[in-house]
């Protein structure tokens, strides 16, 4: 068998090329999940951690259709969720949700969150996904099911009962 190893991301001398690299990541992200349909209305969040400012992330604007997400309409966020960089209002669902998680696991750089037709149609009928498939396998006895929507997260102690903080 060949050895294989993960691709990595490369090593930048200077945090400012990592954090373009992050940033340029993070908006061709939101432009194919507008592409794939996991754009459905305004919900749903990609973050990425900066790299300089660890407790701060990088998010898309409030209402931007992701299709049309730039590297210049991404928003910093500081872990109060102000907005730190950027003219945009934040959505305060990704920060709630986003801000948990990446205080909670500082080894990842980025988490996503969508709302695609598909899955909300599915959301919709209250059960576990079924191991038929090989993409489903892949979640065999390893999610969850969330049954007690109490509407739109937008504090932060919801997420942590969530995550299980």
């Amino acid at each position: 068998m060949p050895n294989f190893t993960r691709p990595q991301p490369p090593v930048f001398e200077r945090v400012e090329e990592e954090r373009l690299y992050r940033k340029q990541r993070l908006a061709a992200a939101f432009r194919l999940f507008g592409r794939f349909g996991f754009s459905e209305g305004i919900a749903g969040h990609i973050t990425a951690r900066d790299p300089e400012f660890t407790d701060h992330f990088w998010v898309n604007p409030l209402g931007k259709y992701f299709g049309h997400i730039r590297v210049s309409d991404l928003l910093l966020v500081d872990r109060e969720g102000e907005v730190v960089k950027g003219d945009a209002p934040v959505n305060r669902a990704a920060f709630a949700i986003h801000s948990q998680v990446h205080e909670a696991r500082p080894d990842i750089v980025a988490a996503a969150h969508a709302h695609s037709l598909h899955g909300k149609a599915w959301s919709s009928l209250g059960r576990l996904l079924d191991p038929l498939t090989q993409d489903a396998c892949a979640f065999y006895q390893d999610h969850a099911l969330f049954n007690d929507y109490k509407g739109v997260v937008l504090d932060t102690s919801e997420v942590g009962e969530l995550l299980n903080l």
